[in-house]
């Protein structure tokens, strides 16, 4: 069996944004989105809803971003109003 990153995707409201992807990536999403439908059972999904879950996977898992967004965090005043999206 595959084991894939992304597993069965949530439904959540969305918030509309274009975004111009290369052909090539398209066909791998249409592609990866085959392959998860058949590890899944769910038959395959619309690639157009991989992409914010390929998105939160690599954001979670970039130790990178994750140090400098504790780093940032933890710069903040305690009491601050400022708050993250």
């Amino acid at each position: 069996m595959t084991k894939l990153k992304l597993g069965p995707l949530a439904d959540d409201k969305p918030i509309k944004l274009t975004v111009a992807i290369p052909a090539a990536v398209f066909r791998d999403l249409q592609s990866y989105a085959e392959v998860l439908g058949r590890t899944s059972g769910q038959g395959a999904s619309d690639p157009a809803k991989l992409i914010v879950p390929m998105i939160q996977r690599f954001m979670a898992t970039d130790r990178g971003f994750v140090k400098a967004r504790r780093a940032g965090s933890a710069q903040a005043a305690p009491g601050s109003t400022e708050r993250s999206g």
